[in-house]
């Protein structure tokens, strides 16, 4: 009888190193016989911590939410008594549990060993086919035959532009130079996003093992995995495969016996938003500031140190050793016509079922929110989704058919990004989140490009200014000129994509923000200086608004209607929290 416990950094926010702690304590004991084993996040981050309990005739059980102070029920009940608790259970290989539904729709290639396998255990990844896709390769010695298989997959980089990922690696092949190199991108910056960290904390190996057949596509000898240092976990866990991996021949001089030599260093961000785009990375790689450059020429014919280089992100790579060992056909098959295979989304905002997924390119975002993710929290109207990060944009709850693939996605105004997808319910206020999108971009800016620097700041001052109730007739248009200019202006992705958010919340909320400036109101009762806040008749005086109000403008007697001096109010909402009568009005 084997125990894993989930610690990826989801798990371990949520407690799971706690549970660990308290298993590993009674496994020392030696009351209840069990192994104890560790994994990464199997995506149902809302569920934390997870314990998975595998029987020695491989059946699979797992349990969630178990905190520390349920692993003595959990061995009492399970281990020795073999009762399942159905109250905790979330899924078993029998078809029980209460959480199903979220893996049912999911296609797991990228995810297809997180939370199956320890991370930090290279015996684990080998009893999974991990490294045969590359053995498979050095064998049969023909770097055109791999990329010519890439090619016919149809994979596209999953990093968000979705150039055709055999393509890339065919144009730094034939590049001229001496030298060249792969990167991985890992700097994942976008609020809202943490897929490469799930994938790097949870199968640090297929990243590798990608990188190291690309490189041998490419003829190249060097490699960096450019990561955020933000990312404590997946950086131990990396360095540990890093290592693992050359003693045991699949990174090094000679990888695998076969004369081909790799190695891989480990590069950590400072943070910069900027440095997600290639000629940024590559610029801090070198030592310089992180800026961008013009293109071309393109990283593909010169770009680190002048070298051709080939960068594709996490998600690209993983897939890799998949199609080589499945076959170009076998990816190809799924998804849709411009855009095959799967595509991981971190699921974050007002849903139910908040975490990692995998789904076949085609789906709906309607599917995602409400089959996979069980729907909108509390019940609340679904409003939009967020895709693509700052760079991304808003697509409304009217357009919730829109299938995902680049070519939809890019018709609506946001654009696919590296897969994070926040969803916002009926509470949210666009021109607000318009503004914190705005703001984090604006700072971000490396400030190289005039229009980049200034027109996110211009847009960022109108937009503060709407939320504030200080909107004037003809913000909206100075809003689209300045991110029509800033958009067709800038060097690089951050500037170019920046307005998106801009661009199509006035498209599909153009409303909204003529209510903030027209009718000084906040449709979605989120600008405190837009609220005005009223208590009703039906007030049964019972002082809860008048204790919770911090600058005393609600008066009155018990059991009598209470009076609120407007001169006073602060529009906190504190009174409105509390009330258990709906007697307070917000306007």
């Amino acid at each position: 009888m084997k125990i894993l416990v989930g610690l990826g950094t989801c798990g371990i926010a949520a407690g799971a190193e706690r549970t660990y702690e308290a298993l590993a304590k009674s496994q020392a004991a030696g009351t209840v016989p069990f192994e104890l084993d560790k994994t990464g996040c199997i995506g149902m981050c809302y569920r934390e911590p997870l314990v998975e309990i595998r029987s020695d005739d491989g059946s699979r059980i797992q349990y969630g939410n178990v905190s520390a102070d349920k692993v003595e029920k959990l061995l009492s009940e399970h281990i020795l008594q073999g009762k399942t608790i159905d109250e905790w259970l979330v899924w078993a290989d029998d078809g029980r549990g209460s959480e199903r539904a979220y893996f049912s729709h999911q296609t797991r290639i990228v995810l297809r060993n997180c939370g199956k396998i320890n991370p930090e255990s290279l015996e684990d990844y080998l009893a999974a086919d991990g490294y045969k896709a590359l053995r498979q390769v050095l064998d049969q010695n023909d770097p055109d035959a791999l990329i010519a298989s890439i090619v016919d997959s149809g994979l596209r980089g999953r990093g968000g532009a979705g150039f055709l990922t055999g393509m890339k690696w065919r144009f730094t092949r034939l590049a001229e130079g001496d030298r060249k190199f792969i990167i991985c991108n890992a700097d994942e910056g976008d609020p809202g996003a943490f897929m490469d960290r799930s994938v790097l904390e949870s199968d640090p190996h297929s990243v590798l093992e990608g990188m190291v057949i690309a490189a041998f596509a490419i003829g190249a000898n060097d490699g960096y995995i450019y990561v955020r240092a933000e990312y404590p976990k997946a950086i131990e866990r990396l360095n540990i495969a890093v290592a693992q991996a050359e003693a045991a021949g699949f990174l090094g001089d000679d990888v695998c016996g076969k004369g081909f030599s790799f190695h891989v260093k480990l590069k950590e961000g400072a943070g910069a938003f900027v440095c997600g785009e290639e000629t940024a990375l590559m610029a801090s790689i070198e030592g310089k500031r992180g800026m961008p450059r013009m293109r071309p020429p393109f990283p593909a014919t010169k770009g680190l140190w002048d070298c051709p280089t080939s960068i594709n992100n996490v998600e690209t790579f993983a897939n890799v050793p998949w199609i080589v060992l499945n076959g170009a056909q076998a990816f190809a098959a799924i998804g849709t016509a411009n855009s095959k295979g799967t595509k991981v989304f971190a699921m974050a905002g007002k849903i139910k079922r908040g975490g990692l997924v995998e789904v076949p390119m085609g789906i709906s975002i309607r599917d995602i929110v409400f089959d996979v993710c069980g729907g909108i929290k509390k019940d609340k109207k679904f409003k939009t989704v967020q895709m693509g990060g700052p760079s991304g944009g808003f697509i409304p709850a009217e357009l919730q058919d829109t299938v995902i693939d680049y070519e939809s996605i890019n018709k609506t105004g946001a654009i696919m990004g590296s897969g994070g997808l926040v969803v916002m319910d009926d509470t949210t206020c666009m021109v607000d989140v318009t503004r914190f999108f705005l703001e984090f971009t604006q700072r971000e800016s490396c400030g190289k490009c005039t229009f980049c620097r200034v027109g996110t700041k211009r847009m960022l001052e109108v937009l503060t200014r709407i939320c504030d109730g200080n909107g004037r007739e003809g913000d909206i248009e100075l809003l689209e000129q300045l991110a029509v200019l800033t958009k067709n202006t800038s060097l690089c992705g951050l500037g170019t994509t920046a307005p998106n958010p801009v661009l199509t919340a006035i498209k599909y909320f153009r409303s909204e923000f003529e209510a903030h400036i027209t009718n000084r109101r906040c449709p979605a009762h989120q600008c405190k200086p837009l609220l005005t806040y009223t208590i009703l008749d039906s007030c049964v005086g019972c002082l809860l608004c008048a204790k919770v109000c911090p600058t005393k403008a609600i008066t009155g007697e018990l059991k009598k209607v209470h009076v609120l001096d407007q001169s006073k109010c602060t529009h906190c909402g504190e009174c409105h929290k509390v009330c258990r009568v709906d007697a307070i009005a917000v306007y």
